[in-house]
């Protein structure tokens, strides 16, 4: 029996994926090559970016090197200011602006004994300070020491300088010694002349007394003539040396009120005599002094006996004296409605035995300037003929 035939099969297999469209293709090409651009893109940003890597570290550490140098120079400056610092003669203190110490040298240490890092300096000052006769001079121990005091005006502190004047004001004072000594060589001469009248006045007298044929009052009156040419050499002799010798400066403070009470006091009698009006005015405030009490009288008081003989036989004689406080100096002003001088004598007034009066010694001027000006102070002259003169004293203040 016979079956049908089988159809053939087949030999085309069929297809494994779909076919992609041509749209789709090029979407994909596109895309791409976009991504191989981003790629290279992202490739050469990487690659800048470790090059400024690079940059950046070679120029941070470079910059770490110039730190580090600027650190070490700054390390050796500060060690050099230091040992600077250490080794200056002058103390240096530092304040803050609340007045404390932060910073001293050893120098000051060696002033100082208070002065420590955290130390008041008020406290300081007050205790180990005391104001000397110059402003801006104080007194340490057996130091003198010169004081300058500058404000920081970025911290609000202050640095005080302290410098040693010791050895400065020891040649100041042998100088001062040195020109009284230079002073009496040239007053050697003049004094020689100054007592040979006296002297051979009182030897004259003296000689009459050798006569025993005198009365009884012409020998008196002799004798009185004798022993006053001899008090004049006395006096002669004593103001020079006390011109010569100068004054001892004391550390006495005198309030101006007592001492112009006690010039009051001096020349009463002597304006009593002569009829003149006295006139005392204190416009110091209740100032203060310091020096010699003893010295500073007898310096005015020959200023106010030079005003009594410029105003003998004046009509409404006047004297005025006067202490007024100005600029941290007291004045003294001793004025007078007298004869006045003229600009040759005022010029002379303080030379050693230069006088205008036949009985003077010359010196009583003299050792008025000195006395003042071993005070620290000085005395200035104002005067014209007819006008009557002025003596203006100025002394120093010395701080509270």
């Amino acid at each position: 029996m016979s079956h049908p035939p089988v159809p053939a099969q087949s030999s085309a297999a069929p297809a494994s994926s779909a076919q992609v469209a041509p749209g789709e293709a090029l979407r994909l090409t596109e895309a791409f090559r976009i991504f191989s651009r981003a790629s290279e893109e992202l490739s050469g940003a990487y690659s800048e970016l470790q090059g400024q890597m690079v940059r950046l570290t070679e120029e941070l550490a470079a910059a770490n090197g110039a730190l580090r140098q600027q650190y070490q120079e700054k390390a050796a400056l500060t060690e050099r200011l230091s040992l600077l610092l250490d080794a200056l003669p002058a103390g240096v203190v530092v304040l803050d602006d609340a007045g404390s110490v932060v910073q001293l040298n050893s120098a000051a240490s060696d002033f100082l004994d208070e002065a420590k890092v955290g130390a008041n300096w008020a406290a300081i000052y007050g205790k180990s300070l005391m104001p000397g006769d110059t402003p801006g001079e104080f007194l340490c121990a057996t130091r003198h020491l010169a004081v300058d005091v500058t404000p920081l005006a970025s911290s609000g502190g202050r640095i005080v300088l302290l410098h040693d004047i010791t050895e400065a004001h020891q040649l100041k004072i042998q100088a001062e010694r040195n020109q009284r000594l230079a002073a009496m060589g040239e007053m050697a001469a003049q004094l020689a002349h100054q007592l040979r009248t006296p002297l051979a006045a009182a030897l004259l007298y003296a000689g009459n007394l050798e006569n025993t044929d005198l009365p009884a009052a012409t020998s008196a009156a002799i004798a009185q003539k004798t022993v006053g040419r001899l008090k004049h050499i006395e006096r002669l002799i004593q103001d020079m040396l006390l011109f010569a010798r100068g004054e001892a400066l004391g550390r006495e403070r005198i309030p101006v009120a007592e001492l112009l009470a006690e010039l009051t006091q001096n020349v009463e009698p002597l304006v009593q005599r002569s009829g003149a009006r006295f006139v005392v005015a204190d416009r110091s405030g209740g100032g203060q002094l310091t020096g010699t009490r003893k010295s500073l009288v007898s310096a005015l008081t020959s200023l106010l006996e030079n005003a009594l003989q410029a105003v003998e036989g004046i009509d409404a004689a006047r004297i005025d004296l006067s202490a007024t406080c100005a600029e941290g100096a007291l004045l003294f002003v001793v004025q007078d409605n007298g004869r006045g001088m003229d600009s040759a004598t005022v010029s002379r007034l303080f030379e050693p035995f230069f006088t205008t009066r036949g009985e003077g010694t010359g010196l009583g001027l003299a050792i008025a300037r000195g006395v003042v000006r071993a005070h620290g102070g000085s005395i200035d002259v104002r005067s014209s003929p007819g006008s009557g003169a002025e003596f203006i004293v100025s002394l120093p203040c010395p701080r509270n």
